[in-house]
């Protein structure tokens, strides 16, 4: 079981995020994934200078937001329940992980024309991940009852970050071939490769505090 982060320090984090900023090049947005921080430590990530921050868990986000609020733009980028969409569209800018068709169900029946998301696709045929199947992507696509702005998928799990170029040119190829723009994909061991492979969105963790 992963421990929560602890003892973050705004001046390593402010680091960190710098060097990857400018590895990274300006126009990528830089999501710190908080799932294991802290409510209490959420300010640490502010004085850093984190201004993106995505949670997978609703009850996370709710007390989060609620301290934090406007200190933070704030995304869902875990698994999405289909029961939990009309609490969590009014909280977030982006949802990350659509990826069902009870959650299309929801999504039209609780957002409004500012409602944007983006659609998982399971590259990896892993049964565990959640996504769409990239043969089934079109036709999900066409349920969507809101905007779609772009793809987003992740990868086995690697040691080796160029194990995961594959799957990242594969989600760049789709979103090109629909006219999608963002591509959220990359996370603290594989994000150089996914930006190099087209990545919009970065969903950093580890890299940002270590």
């Amino acid at each position: 079981m992963v421990e929560p982060v602890t003892d973050l320090d705004a001046v390593r984090v402010r680091s960190n995020l710098e060097r990857i900023r400018e590895r990274a090049g300006a126009e990528i947005e830089i999501l710190a994934a908080t799932k294991y921080v802290r409510d209490e430590d959420m300010g640490a990530l502010a004085e850093a200078g984190i201004e993106l921050v995505g949670e997978n868990r609703l009850q996370d986000l709710e007390a989060k937001r609620e301290r934090w609020g406007g200190r933070f733009t704030w995304d869902f980028i875990g698994n999405l329940q289909s029961r939990k969409v009309k609490r969590i569209l009014p909280l977030v800018r982006l949802v990350h992980s659509v990826a069902s068709d009870s959650v299309l169900e929801q999504l039209g029946k609780h957002s409004n024309p500012e409602t944007e998301v983006l659609i998982e696709v399971n590259l990896s045929g892993e049964e565990e991940k959640g996504g769409v199947d990239p043969g089934e992507l079109d036709g999900f696509i066409e349920r969507c009852p809101v905007r779609i702005s772009g793809l987003m998928t992740m990868p086995p799990f690697t040691q080796n970050s160029e194990d995961s170029r594959p799957y990242f040119a594969r989600l760049a190829e789709l979103a090109r071939d629909r006219g999608l723009e963002r591509l959220s994909m990359g996370t603290s061991q594989d994000w150089e490769v996914a930006v190099e492979e087209g990545a919009t969105i970065v969903r950093l963790g580890s890299v940002l505090w270590a």
